[in-house]
């Protein structure tokens, strides 16, 4: 999993049917103090995240499909939830 924040949106015009009807985002991956680590991901969207959320990523392929339902889908990458708060203790 990955603590990010949502920086913009990614549109295509040619694309695998797969994507079709998909948001795609870029992240900016964070530390749990919130600051950058310098990596970014582009996720499927499946719980209708904006710019500027923080959000949690599953970064592993077959637990994208699994969220996505699709056992054969090209993806690695889902956002799976937008987080409310990090408490580090």
């Amino acid at each position: 999993m990955i603590l990010g924040i949502v920086r913009g949106s990614i549109f295509s015009t040619i694309n695998h049917p797969f994507y079709d009807n998909r948001k795609l985002l870029v992240v900016d991956g964070i530390d749990e103090g919130g600051k950058p680590t310098g990596k970014y991901v582009i996720a499927v969207d499946v719980v209708d995240a904006g710019v500027g959320e923080t959000v949690l990523i599953n970064d592993e392929g077959n637990g994208a499909r699994q969220v996505l339902d699709d056992p054969q889908g090209p993806v690695r990458s889902v956002i799976v939830g937008i987080v409310d708060e990090v408490m580090v203790r």
